[in-house]
């Protein structure tokens, strides 16, 4: 992203020589808030580290250093502020639409923002799609923004998710569209959501074939257009 090299260039004269080499080649903008890895051998210095890139990064008010890997059924990371305001909920911004977050809470990746945005693009004017594992509602909100569907059903079990999905959903004006359902999927369409469905969106590859049979029973029976 912007700001690495500069951030590398910032610090080389700071650290130890022996360091320079640890100093972090990537890090994401969240709204205004950048997350970054700082290594072990860097432990000592990660406030510096910290200020420097509010320094070299003007759009960021806050840097969090992520202390440990995506974890635990909401995917949610080990973040510690080390430099500027004390927060982990900001606004990002893309494709035209603002997603509120709390990075302490929800699982978010900017990182995908391009294949949200042409996931988004395939849905079809007048589908309905349900979206088994929302978030904060970004493929949902984004799909009814970009594609007219009829509606989309975005359902999340994490209730912070769910929780700033209807502020997405009501940020966004799309609350004719979206549907946001705290609870958790398979028995979401067990009970209510069979053969309803033209597209089924599942953004969590890792466990997405554990859900395909739930997937397979929200399709429309006998739709050619459906598809997960």
């Amino acid at each position: 992203m912007d700001g690495q090299k500069s951030l590398k260039s910032s610090l080389k004269d700071k650290l130890p020589q022996d360091k320079v080499g640890d100093i972090p080649t990537s890090f994401d903008v969240v709204g205004d808030i950048a997350v970054i890895k700082v290594p072990g051998s860097l432990e000592n210095h990660k406030k510096m580290i910290g200020e420097e890139l509010l320094k070299v990064q003007g759009n960021v008010n806050t840097v969090l250093h992520q202390s440990g890997p995506v974890s635990g059924e909401f995917r949610t990371r080990e973040l510690e502020v080390i430099a500027g305001e004390e927060k982990t909920e900001t606004t990002h911004r893309e494709h035209g639409c603002s997603f509120k977050v709390d990075l302490d809470e929800v699982y978010f990746s900017p990182r995908l923002a391009h294949e949200r945005n042409r996931i988004s693009q395939k849905v079809s004017q007048g589908e309905v799609v349900t979206n088994m594992f929302a978030g904060v509602g970004c493929y949902s909100i984004l799909s009814a923004v970009n594609s007219d569907p009829e509606k989309v059903y975005s359902i999340d079990k994490n209730a912070k998710a769910v929780e700033y999905m209807k502020e997405n959903i009501r940020i966004n004006k799309v609350s004719d569209k979206v549907i946001p359902v705290e609870a958790d999927a398979a028995e979401v369409i067990e009970e209510h959501l069979r053969d309803v469905s033209d597209r089924i969106f599942m953004p969590l590859p890792e466990f997405a074939k554990d859900f395909l049979s739930d997937a397979v029973k929200s399709l429309k029976a006998a739709s050619e257009s459906s598809e997960i």
